[in-house]
């Protein structure tokens, strides 16, 4: 049986949402309707916006769920990552620190889902 593991983010609006997340990932969905946008982030591993399953979703209401996306390339790439993210004008809720697994930061997206950059385990 083949899997793939995908990680849903719920959202208002699923073209804005993969265009935020695509400009992040520097890719273009590989999958698209007009209110589920999938990515594909390799073998087994796929991320999709979904808009219409929650109505009205705000910012403000505590996510206890992230996105992780994990590099390979060291504390260098991750405050890299950080730089590049600020000069977009993504939300930062965590600077970059030390979580005892190495440096990692946390930001969001517009409708207040939480995205972590961390090293690979």
């Amino acid at each position: 049986m083949t899997t793939s593991v995908v990680s849903i983010v719920y959202v208002n609006d699923a073209p804005a949402a993969a265009r935020f997340y695509g400009d992040l990932l520097g890719m273009s969905p590989s999958f698209e309707t007009p209110g589920y946008i999938t990515f594909d982030l390799g073998p087994g591993a796929d991320l999709a916006v979904w808009s219409g399953q929650f109505e009205d979703l705000s910012a403000d209401v505590p996510r206890t769920s992230e996105v992780c996306l994990a590099s390979n390339d060291g504390p260098d790439e991750i405050n890299a990552i950080f730089k590049q993210w600020q000069s977009k004008g993504v939300t930062i809720l965590q600077e970059p620190h030390d979580a005892g697994f190495g440096l990692t930061f946390l930001a969001a997206d517009p409708d207040g889902n939480r995205i972590r950059v961390a090293p690979r385990g």
